[in-house]
């Protein structure tokens, strides 16, 4: 009789190179990535290789209280906008009942990511009343107009998106005037005619006095005159202090950055709030010259906001026919309107870089703080408590390791290389996949992410451990080594298989309903075990199969772990003729 699945079997036993081949390719391939990458190393986080810590103090802001909801939020949003910026393993907690600690490792844009941890990103859409060049920019002028800008702007008008360059542009071709007559003249005049973006006004270039206040409104008027006269935006104090507690429907001043100086505007009440973009994305304009760009989108308010405000900002002159868009008091772009911008769409273009624009995009996408914190500290992290207890930690590894592979050597003697080299396959896949998914999906290495390799070491050798048993298990029933390697797999496939499963299952469950480092730990667990099955499927077995050709192993030599007298194997199982008569018993099935 045939013995069953000879053909396959055979087949099994004559392509182990194909398998061993393949692994060995992959493994050159992510090599050759890795280095490629310039990423040689797996990206570590905060408490392996240090970083900064920055500490915020929460407080009030107009009528928001300091209380658990707004921190939770508030934690939510920052976590948000540092993972927007690629930055991963940052831990953002709160301490005590107004303090949240934000920890970014080293080697991320630790810089931008402390600007925008902590910014409230209030965006407001307000009118602009007055503008003119502020400090060093500023050239007087006997007789002009009062304020920059006055000449239409180039470009576009049936989208917000003037840049700061048409802004200086413009200044060029008309000089304002310092002089503080004129321009108190102007402010006045344009406080008076701006409480409504409808309003227009046309500032004279004639000498006048400024008028005397005889109300409360009045004497408000003359305050921000005097602060709009007196502000210099190449002033850093000025520029930081410039609209300090305005609120939305005052009308307020404003500096804001026009290539290499500053310009100063006096501002209208803002028309639309920050809070009713829906989408904001930073897009590169290909078929014009304006270069990065922020692309907003507003929901159904704002939209109609969005087009009123518009639609009567485009019946007036310049600089009144303006909006400034201002983000935390600093208006970061100033284009004109000529006609009424419809479907809630909009646009805002500068000299900016895709840094810039990304970074403007990610504020606005992630929405304004319910808080406003004022930083109290930024200090940088060490990692030498970390590096101590990683120390440790592979220490404790390297005995453990230590320990499988003696017992290895002493219980299993020539198969141990087998296991060994299975290990020292699994160990360089695990690191390379883990230095190509540092810049790939931002991994970082952390304790407990170390801890779930160390662990995977034991599963791995479980895995090698279950094979051999199933070989040993054939040989002990009197079969040679080459048909055990076959008949052992499939048992031992189904056990290692089922066993690496639960494992698995085991690190999803755990990744997804963990945060922080332990989601480190269950990565690493998963990424592991599912390396196992591939060592053991593409490396193990096929190297088994080569060995089980070698004279060393074929013929259970006493050290090759696979003697059959050490073991208590039976008799080798030979096909006999089968005597004829009545004195032939009966047939071993698996003999036959």
């Amino acid at each position: 009789m045939a013995a069953p699945k000879k053909g396959r079997s055979a087949s099994a036993q004559s392509k182990p190179g194909r398998s061993l081949a393949l692994i060995l390719i992959a493994i050159v391939a992510l090599t050759g990535g890795m280095f490629a990458s310039g990423h040689t190393t797996p990206r570590l986080g905060i408490d392996l290789a240090g970083g900064t810590s920055i500490t915020l103090k929460a407080k009030a802001d107009q009528g928001s209280a300091v209380n658990k909801a707004n921190m939770d939020t508030a934690v939510e949003i920052m976590n948000r906008r540092v993972n927007g910026l690629g930055v991963s393993e940052a831990e953002v907690q709160t301490q005590g009942t107004d303090n949240i600690i934000v920890n970014i490792p080293r080697g991320t844009n630790s810089k931008e990511a402390q600007q925008q941890v902590g910014t409230t990103a209030k965006l407001y859409f307000r009118p602009v009343l007055a503008s003119e060049p502020s400090g060093a920019a500023a050239s007087p002028s006997p007789s002009g107009s009062p304020s920059a800008g006055s000449s239409p702007k180039p470009g576009s008008s049936s989208s917000p998106s003037a840049s700061s360059s048409q802004k200086a542009s413009s200044s060029s071709s008309t000089s304002p005037t310092s002089s503080a007559t004129t321009q108190g003249r102007a402010v006045t005049d344009a406080l008076k005619a701006g409480s409504s973006p409808s309003s227009s006004a046309t500032p004279t270039g004639g000498p006048s006095p400024k008028p005397t206040p005889s109300a409360s409104g009045g004497t408000d008027t003359a305050k921000l005159q005097a602060a709009y006269t007196a502000l210099d935006c190449s002033n850093q104090d000025d520029r930081a202090k410039a609209g300090n507690n305005a609120k939305p429907g005052d009308p307020t001043i404003a500096c804001g950055k026009v290539g290499k100086g500053y310009y100063k505007y006096l501002l209208g009440p803002a028309g639309v709030d920050g809070t009713e973009v829906k989408k904001a994305q930073a897009i590169f304009d290909t078929q014009g010259a304006s270069g990065w760009q922020v692309q907003m989108t507003f929901n159904s308010t704002g939209a109609k906001k969005f087009a009123d405000i518009t639609g009567e900002l485009a019946k007036n002159q310049a600089p009144q026919n303006e909006f400034g868009i201002v983000l935390d008091g600093e208006v970061v772009s100033s284009p004109y309107v000529s006609l009424a911008i419809t479907g809630g769409q909009a646009e805002i273009s500068g000299s900016f870089t895709q840094q810039e624009a990304q970074s403007l995009a990610n504020m606005l996408s992630y929405g304004a703080l319910p808080l406003s914190f004022q930083e109290q500290s930024v200090t940088t992290v060490t990692a030498a408590l970390g590096g101590q207890q990683l120390h440790a930690g592979l220490l404790a590894g390297a005995i453990g390791l230590a320990l499988v592979v003696l017992y290895l050597v002493v219980y299993y003697r020539g198969l141990s290389l087998v296991a060994m080299a299975s290990l020292v396959v699994s160990a360089i896949l695990t690191y390379v996949i883990m230095s190509l998914l540092g810049p790939a999906i931002h991994f970082a290495l952390n304790l407990p992410a170390v801890c779930g390799a160390i662990v995977a070491i034991g599963i791995t050798a479980d895995s090698f451990i279950v094979y051999f048993e199933r070989i040993r298990d054939e040989i002990r029933e009197g079969r040679s080594l080459r048909p055990a390697v076959e008949r052992a797999w499939p048992r031992a496939r189904r056990t290692v298989l089922v066993s690496d499963f639960v494992s698995f299952l085991a690190a999803a469950v755990l990744f997804i309903v963990t945060v922080g480092k332990v989601q480190g730990f269950a990565f690493t667990l998963g990424l592991t075990t599912v390396l196992d099955v591939v060592v053991v499927f593409l490396f193990t077995k096929p190297l088994m199969t080569l060995l089980a050709r070698r004279k060393f192993f074929g013929n259970g030599h006493k050290w090759s772990g696979l003697d059959p007298k050490s073991l208590g194997g039976k008799p080798p199982l030979r096909r006999t003729r089968r005597p004829a008569g009545p004195a032939a018993g009966p047939v071993d099935p698996k003999e036959a």
